[in-house]
């Protein structure tokens, strides 16, 4: 472009040269006709041979006065493909004091602005990323096509590597109510809301479609399981609070109606219907409490009031507050040691803690005699902690029950327990004051071999000798027995 600059300015030149020397040529031999002979012709010759010599020298300069203009004009040429692709940071050096160099300076300063400009949307680009990465939810953008055009980090970590920058998002996500959502705010231009159940496994999101104003969509996706599970939670603890005071209540109700009924009735059955009033009453009022001590032990001002214990102590005085419960059961508790070891605990919740354990062991396993208390030492690299253990030898309980042993009105046997007197929330208790203490709690069982529960404590302070609790004999254990009580 710049040559061709050049050449139209060198050959205009010339041309004008050329013309002029014609111009001036015809107008000598007008000149000559009218003159003298002999002056005339040496003149016309001199003004021929004179322009011929301005035209060498104004050549010179034209091509000269030509490059320089078209250098300039080849640097302004490589300084805006630079600027086109991207290299902002380009600048004109023009030292002339023309007006390509007025020009010059204003492209400068527009490459300047440019340059400021793309930095700031690259700063609050980065901070908008960097904002969407710190979310929770899951964000993914897509062009009015249908492709990825970006996602946060969560969103990558949901659908792994097949999401990427201009892929399509039927490719990375195959949850077809994402799919659906995503389309609908893409063709109808307006919001779109949905529940993907099938885009990880076990949870749940619940999908937000909205346009973009450039023609794609954002999709955000906020994981909702939590939510989810604890709505369906409360559901179930209403429906198992309301059953469980339903069957109570319904009996004390038809026992008054007979009662009231019939003013003639014996004092025998009187007495046998206010003892089966009293009974559920009693249930109900266990219920209450349970249910009164679950919910301070989940909510947020439940504090312990921990000290130094021995695991020792716990033991002994666990195993002495249920003398009263041993002898009316009939089942042998036994003590089978615990090391020295000192742990943080609260002495009372500690105590509810044996207590609820070992009436569930008591009311399980009767069928085999005895119930077995002990502890040992944990240790490992990262464990220092002494783990407690409250045996049974019953019937056992078959190995689907034992993660959910645990969870509020979780019942094996709904008819015994409640025969028991059971409320289903004892273990639940024992769950949350453990894990409080900063332990952690389990059961092993195997039919027709007993169950086992488990909970450990974190040691403050290691002592010795320790007890080798597990490797005691039945003879070397200190049993407390309905005989030995007597």
């Amino acid at each position: 472009m710049t040559r061709k600059v050049f050449y139209k300015l060198l050959g205009l030149f010339s041309l004008l040269l050329l013309f002029h020397a014609v111009v001036l040529e015809l107008f000598l031999n007008r000149v000559i006709r009218h003159s003298s002979v002999t002056s005339l012709p040496v003149f016309g010759r001199e003004t021929i041979l004179s322009s011929l010599a301005a035209i060498l020298v104004a050549l010179p300069l034209a091509a000269w006065f030509s490059l320089s203009i078209s250098r300039r004009l080849r640097r302004m040429v490589n300084f805006a493909d630079r600027i086109a692709e991207g290299d902002l940071d380009a600048r004109l050096e023009d030292n002339y004091h023309d007006e390509i160099s007025t020009m010059a300076d204003a492209l400068n300063t527009t490459a300047a602005r440019l340059e400021q400009s793309f930095a700031e949307l690259e700063s609050r680009r980065s901070e908008l990323a960097a904002l969407l990465d710190s979310m929770q939810e899951a964000v993914v953008a897509i062009t009015a096509d249908g492709n990825v055009s970006w996602s946060n980090a969560v969103m990558q970590k949901l659908a792994g590597t097949q999401i990427r920058e201009g892929r399509p998002l039927v490719h990375a996500i195959r949850d077809p109510e994402i799919l659906s959502c995503a389309t609908e705010a893409l063709r109808e231009r307006s919001i779109r809301v949905g529940h993907a159940t099938s885009l990880f496994p076990g949870r749940t999101f619940e999908i937000n479609a909205a346009p973009m104003p450039g023609g794609g969509a954002v999709v955000v996706l906020h994981d909702i399981t939590n939510v989810e599970a604890a709505e369906r939670s409360r559901r179930d603890f209403i429906a198992n609070v309301s059953h469980e005071l339903r069957t109570p209540l319904t009996s004390i109700s038809g026992y008054v109606e007979t009662l009231l009924e019939d003013s003639n009735a014996h004092p025998e059955m009187t007495r046998e219907f206010l003892s089966i009033i009293l009974k559920n009453s009693n249930r109900m009022n266990r219920l209450t409490e349970d249910l009164l001590a679950l919910a301070s032990i989940e909510g947020p001002d439940y504090k312990l009031n921990p000290e130094l214990i021995r695991a020792s102590t716990l033991i002994e005085d666990a195993i002495e507050s249920l003398a009263g419960l041993v002898v009316d059961s009939g089942v042998a508790l036994e003590s089978g040691g615990a090391p020295n070891d000192i742990v943080l605990a609260d002495h009372d919740a500690m105590t509810q803690v044996f207590g609820n354990l070992i009436e569930n062991a008591m009311k399980y396993g009767r069928s085999g005699g005895r119930v077995r208390v002990y502890a040992q030492r944990r240790e490992s690299s990262t464990e220092n902690e002494v783990e407690f253990i409250i045996q049974d030898f019953g019937p056992g309980m078959a190995y689907e029950h034992l993660n959910r042993i645990f969870e509020r009105f979780y019942r094996i046997d709904k008819a015994r327990s409640r025969e028991s007197g059971g409320t289903g929330l004892g273990l639940a208790i024992v769950k949350h004051i453990v894990q409080a203490h900063g332990g952690r709690i389990w059961a092993e069982s195997e039919l027709g071999k007993g169950a086992a529960f488990h909970f450990t404590l974190p040691v403050v302070a290691a002592q010795q000798p320790k007890a080798e609790a597990p490797t005691e004999t039945p003879e070397q254990a200190t049993t407390l027995s309905p005989q030995s009580r007597a």
